[in-house]
């Protein structure tokens, strides 16, 4: 059955089903639309495939231009509808993998798709799992299911587990040509991945197993988790040494080897760096192995938003001051920069920090017009000259390029710069 499923990605023929249509799903359906494959788009959000019908999109970055053709071609089918994958040959799962409460891995979203999914599965599909997740799950959790289910995986059934790398708003790499990471259940299953993603990536990287590309992508986002918690805490210690931190950095880049530059900010975000080094630390508890390493950088990144807080008041404080009464602006509110995502963003702590503290809360982001997270409700504000001039200070958490940073240079009172975006130095200026 293998060789029927090549044939048809050959000829194109094959019907591909994405499920989940967020910063990952979304974008791979729009390079197999640009292949001229039939893309069925499964999502649970009905506002999401209400959106992609009209041929609208509601991430930013992603251009309308393909949805919208493919839309009135037929070749984009949009639906809430998990019967659907009974009319497809490949199945991709790009749904979130977040940690629970207790800060463990919740895989749910993955294993209730399988659910959901299982009664209109037939023999000869193929099987993609791109969430980020624990080495072991695709063996362990979704392989063990599909056997439950009648499927012999290999031979009737095709398993595979190819790790997402997206960066939103990269501009430099996209979908098609950054490397996939590629591997099976059984060699079958391998080759199959390998021919299904060559049509819509430039380069494929097969490896020997799913436990590797399960580590590989944890690996990848533990190194900038590792790296981006020592620069924090080197961060701290220059500051506390009156050095800026940010020309440090610049300097020791200047080594043509052994050094690669990492900068330190409020904190991370998103939905990889921040949560994927707990998948990793609660998989090797089962082996009795404690990742202090790991554990202490996230430590480290966690704090940050404090130091910010702390900054805040120390540059208020010399200004006669405090953290209490003051209107405070916050600047950029999505996880890092030229995106509307705002998963896990530091923002959102340091909001809630300054506001238990008695700060009255403005924030600015063209990207983002309203916060509804983790209690937080605001909605954005406007700049304008007048407007910076009333608050106390200006807290800039997210360096967003489009940000006129001379204006808001010249007409704000107080500036927290948490991402050394102001290099000259000034005394309204408090690196932090």
């Amino acid at each position: 059955m293998h060789e029927l499923i090549i044939s048809k990605l050959k000829d194109k023929s094959a019907k591909i089903a994405i499920i989940g249509l967020g910063y990952v799903g979304l974008p791979l359906a729009i390079r197999f639309l640009e292949e001229k494959f039939q893309v069925y788009g499964i999502d649970i959000d009905s506002k999401k495939i209400s959106i992609l019908k009209k041929g609208e999109s509601y991430i930013k970055h992603i251009p309308v231009d393909m949805i919208k053709m493919s839309i009135g071609n037929g070749n984009f089918i949009p639906s809430d509808q998990f019967s659907d994958i009974n009319q497809v040959d490949i199945i991709i799962i790009c749904v979130p993998t977040p940690l629970s409460i207790y800060r463990e891995p919740d895989i749910s979203y993955i294993t209730n798709t399988i659910v959901s999914i299982s009664p209109f599965l037939k023999k000869g599909q193929f099987l993609s799992l791109e969430s980020t997740t624990y080495p072991g799950t695709t063996e362990e959790e979704l392989r063990p299911r599909l056997e439950k289910a009648g499927f012999k995986i290999g031979t009737d059934f095709f398993l595979c587990f190819s790790p997402e790398r997206e960066d939103p708003g990269n501009k430099k790499f996209t979908t098609k040509t950054i490397p996939k990471i590629i591997s099976g259940s059984t060699l079958n299953c391998r080759n199959i991945a390998a021919e299904l993603y060559s049509k819509v990536v430039d380069s494929v990287v097969p490896v020997s197993s799913t436990q590797t590309a399960e580590m590989t992508k944890l690996l990848e986002n533990i190194h900038r988790a590792v790296n981006i918690g020592l620069v924090n805490e080197m961060k701290v210690v220059a500051d506390r040494m009156g050095i800026d931190i940010y020309e440090v950095i610049r300097t020791a880049a200047t080594k043509p080897f052994g050094f690669v530059s990492y900068y330190p900010g409020p904190g991370l975000g998103g939905h990889c760096i921040p949560i994927d080094p707990f998948y990793l630390t609660w998989k090797a508890r089962e082996f009795g192995l404690h990742t202090r390493f790991i554990e202490l950088a996230g430590e480290v990144n966690s704090s940050m938003p404090d130091f910010v807080v702390e900054k805040v008041g120390l540059a208020l404080n010399d200004s006669e001051k405090s953290i209490k009464g003051s209107k405070i602006l916050i600047l950029g509110v999505a996880y890092k920069k030229n995106i509307d995502d705002m998963r896990e963003s530091p923002a959102i702590f340091i909001i809630q920090k300054l506001a238990r503290m008695g700060a009255r809360i403005d924030y600015y982001d063209p990207y983002i017009p309203v916060v509804n997270e983790h209690s937080v409700n605001l909605k954005g504000i406007e700049l304008s000259k007048d407007l910076l001039m009333s608050f106390d200070c200006v807290v800039l958490v997210t360096d967003h390029d489009s940000f006129d940073y001379d204006f808001i240079f010249k007409y704000s009172n107080l500036i927290i710069d948490s991402r050394g975006r102001y290099q000259a130095p000034s005394r309204k200026i408090f690196k932090a």
